[in-house]
């Protein structure tokens, strides 16, 4: 099992299963946030984003994973461009 360094807690996912229901979570709080339009909300969207992409920057770079990452940053910029987007 991983421990999960932020906060302590031991997960039994590996990291690629952590940072697939990290951006996840992130597409929910984005949709809910920009279905609001609450302020902080969407401030904790962002962390969401952000907390996610953090995660997928300290992942190994193995060389087979590359895809997988490269389509989870894609859904976190999607994510970004949909928040941006309820902000104007």
């Amino acid at each position: 099992m991983d421990q999960i360094n932020h906060t302590g807690l031991i997960s039994g996912m590996n990291d690629l299963e952590q940072i697939k229901m990290s951006v996840i979570a992130a597409q929910k709080m984005v949709g809910s946030a920009t279905m609001q339009l609450d302020p902080e909300a969407m401030e904790h969207a962002e962390n969401a984003i952000r907390d996610a992409r953090n995660l997928i920057n300290q992942s190994p770079k193995t060389g087979v994973d590359e895809q997988f990452l490269a389509k989870q940053n894609e859904l976190l910029q999607q994510c970004e461009h949909q928040l941006s987007e309820a902000k104007q």
